[in-house]
This record gives structure tokens, sequence and C-alpha cells, in this order.
């Protein structure tokens, strides 16, 4: 288990071969290992501008190459420096080309229960995983103009409708300090710091404890889910479906 990150972790530890680079430099440490993967030169001094050495990164493609299959599993960590969507772009990038000449996949780490169930509904809904807009009637995406995160930092937005999930604990400085400027309503089943300074917050039952459903394995694989424990609360479903159905009437109250 070879670990990349910019700080030693419990991870680190427990890794054959960690190696720490400099934060903010994921696009630059990726573009010189596919640069290496097909025998180019790279540029040193560049590279030990990542906190990386060429031996080093040379050593990770050997192994990489040596293998029979290999998986990067990489976290949301990619996406909160600098050049977000484009390091997970060069990653997927770096892995077909691992392909030519061995077997090599990328599998992303989440940070909340059911994130690939969420991407699946999407992707067989709207035909993209996330990103999405439908401003124009159908829907687009394009990431690194159409995410959460890149609406906050340009302030594109007015209101935020939060659902299981706390933006404070994983969204950029930039994200958060425009979310903390407008008014948001938060449908969660526990208390964040979300939660606690949205202007409305939906208690809702915990997902596959309280409520049935589907939920997804990182790997993709779909596991059903039964309500094991009754609860008071309504679920995220009703919820939403509720908000819809209020604003469905009071949008034909308007035009009647």
């Amino acid at each position: 288990m070879v670990l990349v990150d910019v700080r030693e972790t419990l991870s680190a530890r427990a890794s054959d071969l960690f190696l720490q680079v400099r934060p903010g430099a994921d696009l630059e440490v990726l573009t010189a290992l596919r640069a290496m993967v097909h025998g180019r030169a790279v540029d040193r001094r560049l590279v030990e501008a990542t906190g990386m050495t060429v031996d080093r990164l040379e050593d990770l493609v050997r192994r990489m190459k040596q293998a029979r299959f290999g998986v990067f599993f990489f976290g949301s960590g990619l996406t909160t420096t600098r050049g977000r969507h484009a390091n997970v772009a060069a990653l997927l990038m770096l892995t077909a080309e691992l392909n030519n000449f061995t077997k090599f996949a990328a599998i992303p780490m989440r940070d909340y229960g059911n994130e690939a169930g969420a991407d699946n509904v999407m992707s067989w809904q709207a035909g993209y995983p996330f990103g999405i807009d439908f401003t124009r009637g159908y829907p687009r995406s394009n990431p690194g103009e159409s995410t959460a995160v890149d609406l906050l930092v340009r302030q594109d937005v007015d209101a935020a409708l939060i659902v299981a999930a706390d933006p404070w604990s994983t969204m950029p400085h930039g994200a958060v300090e425009h979310l903390d400027r407008i008014p948001r309503i938060v449908i969660d089943r526990k208390i964040t710091p979300a939660s606690r300074a949205a202007a409305v917050h939906f208690t809702t039952a915990a997902p596959g404890i309280s409520s049935g459903g589907t939920a997804y394995r990182m790997d993709k694989v779909p596991i059903p889910l039964r309500e094991a424990l009754s609860s008071l609360h309504a679920t995220d479903e009703d919820v939403l479906l509720g908000i819809h159905d209020a604003v469905v009437v009071a949008r034909r109250a308007r035009s009647g």
C-alpha cells in the first residue's frame, strides 16, 4: 500500500510507502507521473517543487507497472485544493494510461454514507453523477462551473438546501464563507454545524435504521436496507416531496 498525502496520518503509518507532497501540488505530481509512465523526461526542479523527487516518482511508476492489479483510492482532498476537478481528471487519465501496461482502476473514497447511491441515481435520472445544472430546462454538467463549490465561490446562489451533508467540514473556505451569508434549509437526521446555523432545519429518520431503501457501496454494489427501528420523524424523501408539493401549489396560486 502506497499512501500519498500532504501530512502524515494513521494511514501513512500503516502503509508500505508514504509520499508526502506539498499542499496544492496534486496536479503537478499527477502530470509528472503520467509523463514517466510513457518514459518521458521531466524537469527535476519542477518535480522537487512539489515536495517529491524524480527518483521517488520513478520508483512509484515502476511499482504501478509491475502490479498485476492496482487501484487508486482517492478522497475529496483532490477536489478541495488548487486544480479541483482537473486533479481528478488527471488521476483518471493516469489510470487509463496505466491500463496500457497492466490492470488499474480508480475508486473515490466518499465522505458520507450512500454518496455512491446519489451518484447512481443522478446518472440514470439526468445522465451525470454530479454538478448538474437544470437552468436551461434540461440537465447539463460542467465540473469547475456548475458544482456546488463553484457556484458558492462565485457567489451565484442566494439560498441553499443542504440534505444530509455538512459543507462546513468538507468545502473550501471561499464556498463556506458565502454559505454563511445566505439563508439555508437543512434536512438531516442529526444536529451539525450546518443545522445549528440554518434558517430552517428538518430532523429526519435515520436512513438504513429508521427508514428502508437501497444503499450503494463505494464499488457501486447496491445493498437493500430494511427499517430496523421505528421513528417519529419523517424520511428525507417525505420532506423533499412535501417541499416539492408546496412549491407546486404556490406556483399555481401565483399563476392563477
